[in-house]
């Protein structure tokens, strides 16, 4: 493999998302002709739309909104293909693709350099869903490496210190160590190589290892997003000194961090993965998650907890939409869950009766009508995914199976619900008799997501998260580790006394909103159709959100992937707030969005619209004839490579 030098690297990074401003007649031109995995230029960036001009809460809030990349092009690819969120990870692992490696090895490669070069979003000390399809034998697996809670985590862990400390966790429960799970994406990552693979393991550590030794520029995301936490970066004394410079000011763009500890780390994991589990980096583990300096309540996690980890290998949650397969994550993700339950209600609707207008590489603009539609199904499913979804090793779904909040009959008199004339504003979950009660869900903020599709056809979607941005802010052996648990409720007992699907318990994995997602041809003759699609995207609670507007956009509007992508971030959960993608080029957010078409016409059927810029990461890539064609997120430095032709 070759590798970019850190100043070259920094050039491409830089004319990815930077350097074409100003670039006269040939702001718009599409990506120069480039051989395999070649960083090139795709779009021509704008700033964020200033919507969201007050000072943001990093507990509470997307990580930050980096602006916009208008009139990208979509990649045309003729054998393989990956999109990652950053144009580093996207070269090494397609590197892999290139040289032989299977859908498998690359996402090896693209999360360790990920770790590296975007640790905010996901790495070694978080965990992540994976839909996996084989083609040689048609079957799509579930790979669940969501954390799980310590042994010693009681229904209390995220609430107070101790039952006779009835304080909460310090120095608040994210950046406590009470918020962090057993990590679980390495442990699934080394099986699914073993299961898929072709590329020996060893070797598909070697770019982010080769990376964190000579250094890497720091990417114009990632400085943002240490200027947003360094107060709290500062708690830790390792974050602190790889983030932060010796005064704690943020490091900035200027700065080539080196990173020699983790490389140590992946060199340790490469000859060996069990010995993040059981050997001397699990063992560090356990101490930074345990260490109370600066006054931080420690974690109770173990070296049991780890050495116990567990992969699950679940069965794909598949429906069907516009005569194609949707295959999804079944819970303890409830993405999958709810995307199929929007499908299944948008599915009575002509959709395609409501196409966005004036469609040009960004997408076009969404119709009033086609936002109102999914938008209100959207409501309904989060209403039955906030009452009834969890870990299922745990709390069954209604029936036992996910059939019943799928079925026909009751995605039906869901859809009924809706109205043309008005918002619900709030949706009522379907009555199926407890086992919960509804409470506000937790977002989730340090994302990403990985594309991607081999030359034997096989493919994979990976949404990979440390949870929050920086996750626990706890860094050890060079990577962070996770907040995970805050994604349970942290009050176990609903407002009406009955116990939450979602509270913490021993063992058990916290709920997720992370929707990995490949579509399929219609099955033919008993089989499974040919691949057709593989997408997906960070973003939290609006996970849901930016999945369903992008396959509603490839199969109902006849978008392709990049356009799809690029549209306006659309929907709502379930409350009367409608999201509309402020930072978008065709939205205008002056004076709250009062002159914006599509904004005025949400309000005019009663929809709360807020028009913050968005913070989505989604990539897709289709079938094009015989080879593909992808798209990456304009509102990310991500990018998209194969064998362009």
């Amino acid at each position: 493999m070759r590798f970019w030098p850190a100043r070259r690297m920094t050039a491409a990074l830089l004319g990815m998302s930077l350097v074409l401003a100003g670039c006269g007649s040939e702001q718009n031109a599409a990506p120069a002709p480039a051989g395999p995995c070649d960083i090139v230029a795709n779009g021509t960036p704008v700033s964020g739309s200033g919507s969201t001009s007050e000072p943001r809460d990093t507990s509470a809030a997307p990580e930050a909104a980096t602006g916009f990349r208008s009139d990208m092009t979509a990649v045309h690819t003729t054998r393989y293909a990956v999109a990652t969120a950053n144009p580093v990870a996207t070269q090494a692992a397609c590197e892999v693709l290139r040289d032989g490696g299977t859908a498998a090895d690359a996402l090896v490669t693209a999360q360790a350099v990920l770790g590296l070069v975007e640790p905010q979003s996901s790495g070694l000390g978080g965990g992540g869903f994976l839909l996996y399809y084989d083609a040689a034998s048609g079957s799509v697996q579930a790979y669940d490496g969501r954390e799980v809670a310590p042994a010693a985590a009681t229904e209390n862990y995220l609430r107070w210190i101790s039952d006779t400390d009835r304080t909460e966790p310090k120095p608040d429960t994210r950046a406590s160590g009470r918020s962090i799970g057993v990590p679980g994406i390495v442990r699934m990552l080394s099986e699914v190589h073993a299961e898929h693979g072709k590329t020996a393991w060893r070797d598909l550590f070697a770019p982010a290892v080769t990376l964190a030794d000579d250094g890497f520029d720091i990417s114009p995301r990632l400085a943002a997003a240490i200027a947003d936490a360094a107060p709290e970066l500062r708690l830790d004394e390792n974050a602190a000194s790889y983030f932060l410079e010796q005064g704690g000011t943020p490091k900035t763009t200027d700065t080539v961090l080196t990173n020699p500890a983790y490389a140590k780390t992946l060199g340790a994991i490469a000859a060996d993965p069990e010995s993040f589990y059981t050997g001397e980096i699990a063992g560090n583990i356990v101490a930074a998650a345990a260490d109370p300096s600066g006054g931080r309540t420690p974690s109770l996690m173990t070296v049991e907890d780890l050495a116990d980890y567990t992969v699950k290998t679940r069965d794909p949650l598949c429906t069907g939409y516009r005569g194609k397969e949707i295959c999804g994550m079944p819970p303890p993700s409830s993405g999958g869950m709810a995307v199929a339950a929007t499908l299944g209600m948008l599915e009575r609707f002509p959709m395609n009766e409501h196409k966005p207008t004036e469609v040009d590489l960004n997408g076009g603009r969404p119709t009033v009508m086609g936002v109102h539609l999914v938008s209100e199904a959207e409501r309904l499913a989060y209403a039955d995914r906030d009452r009834y979804v969890a870990d299922t090793d745990f709390v069954p779904l209604p029936g036992g199976t996910p059939n019943t909040l799928l079925g026909s009959d009751y995605l039906a008199g869901r859809a009924a619900l809706i109205s043309q004339d008005s918002t619900m504003g709030t949706a009522e979950p379907g009555e199926f008799g407890p086992p919960t009660a509804p409470v506000p869900p937790v977002p989730e903020h340090g994302t990403s997501h990985i594309s991607v599709i081999d030359e034997q056809g096989n493919a994979a979607s990976l949404t990979t998260t440390i949870e929050s941005a920086f996750g626990s802010f706890h860094m050890v052996d060079g990577f962070l580790l996770n907040n995970q648990l805050t994604d349970f409720s942290a009050e176990p007992v609903g407002p009406d006394g009955v116990p939450v699907a979602n509270r913490l318990e021993p063992g058990k994995r916290p709920r997720s909103t992370m929707a990995p997602t490949l579509i399929f041809e219609p099955h033919t003759a008993g089989a499974r159709g040919a691949l057709y699609a593989v997408t997906g995207s960070p973003g939290g609670s609006t996970i849901i959100q930016f999945v369903v507007k992008t396959v509603v956009g490839m199969l109902d509007w006849g978008l392709d992937p990049q356009q799809a992508v690029s549209m306006v971030d659309f929907g709502a959960a379930n409350s009367p707030k409608t999201n509309v993608g402020g930072e978008h080029p065709v939205i205008d957010p002056s004076d709250n969005g009062d002159h914006d078409p599509l904004v005025r016409g949400l309000r005019a059927l009663g929809h709360d619209v807020a028009i913050a810029d968005q913070s989505s990461g989604l990539s897709a890539i289709v079938r094009d004839g015989s080879g593909w064609v992808g798209g990456a997120d304009p509102r990310r430095e991500g990018a998209v490579m194969g064998d362009v032709n």
